[in-house]
């Protein structure tokens, strides 16, 4: 069942601290999505029935060792396995994993959380989200290309389009006329691209600062870093490592408020955060229509 929730949580929750891109709109989509799951599994839980009887109840007496012996099998049978830490098929690494997030827990605790509680405390609301604006324009560009990458010719156009409209008449992407001419974001990666043409997600794995992965999204990461980094528009170090730093800064305030409701719906944010990102990957390489059955679905 606890699966099932984090299934549904759209993990942008995921990140903590990995810079993952917001999409535009009203309310934080981290929040909703930790909220949806929430009632989803409240909902999920099935109602007990007055009518249902209990296996004691219908169970005929037989005397004898063997009805012990039997009733002692069936109780054993109800009982759920505990899972076993580093035997879970997509975590194999799991007792690293944990130490990882453990260790980018604390980071964010003492550094991150706090640069970006002031920094959402003295910045308006109007300019934080030019800022969001701003850096979703150059991963828009990105996601073009991986939008063409898989052969979405159509798509590729349209945000390509959005690009422009957005670069032109939005102050350099400061604001987000596309939106409202029915241009929307359709975000890309090159680790969806490489899951569109085959590549299986690999181990679940937790990276130093950037959080939730996996090897196939591992492996494209420092390519989807170098485009869109903001090294790709000035040339000056100095002006790339603190729009950089913007960026990590702004992100992270914009989840604050899905970092307080995990603590208040996940009993084990670790596998809350993990099951969350790894339904939502394969959500995002499949174009949000997913096969039911895993087997089918290799990527």
């Amino acid at each position: 069942m606890r699966r099932s929730a984090a299934a549904l949580a759209a993990g942008c929750l995921s990140l903590s601290l990995a810079w993952a891109e917001v999409p535009d709109a009203g309310q934080d989509p981290a929040q909703a999505t930790v909220a949806a799951a929430a009632d989803e599994a409240s909902d999920a839980a099935p109602a007990p029935s007055a009518a249902a009887p209990t296996p004691l109840a219908t169970a005929e007496p037989v005397a004898g060792p063997a009805s012990a012996s039997t009733a002692s099998t069936a109780g054993a049978t109800e009982r759920p396995a505990a899972p076993v830490m580093g035997r879970l098929p997509h975590d194999p690494f799991e007792r690293f994993n944990r130490s990882m997030y453990a260790f980018n827990d604390r980071l964010d605790r003492a550094l991150v959380r706090p640069v970006a509680q002031a920094y959402q405390a003295s910045v308006p609301e109007l300019m934080r989200q030019g800022v969001s604006n701003f850096f979703g324009n150059i991963g828009d560009a990105w996601s073009a290309v991986n939008k063409l990458l898989q052969g979405k010719v159509v798509q590729s156009a349209q945000m390509t389009l959005r690009v422009a409209t957005n670069t032109v008449f939005g102050l350099a992407g400061v604001l987000d006329p596309a939106t409202e001419f029915g241009l929307e974001r359709q975000s890309e990666d090159f680790g969806q691209t490489l899951g569109f043409w085959g590549v299986p997600p690999g181990p679940y794995l937790v990276l130093p600062v950037f959080g939730s992965s996996t090897l196939r999204d591992a492996a494209a990461l420092p390519l989807d870093k170098s485009a869109t980094s903001a090294g790709a528009l000035v040339n000056d170090s100095g002006a790339t490592i603190g729009l950089t730093g913007l960026n990590l800064v702004n992100t992270r305030a914009e989840l604050l408020g899905a970092s307080r409701l995990l603590g208040d719906v996940a009993l084990d944010p670790y596998a809350f955060l993990r099951d969350a990102y790894l339904a939502r990957r394969r959500n995002l390489v499949w174009d949000g229509d997913p096969p039911e059955d895993p087997t089918d679905a290799a990527r």
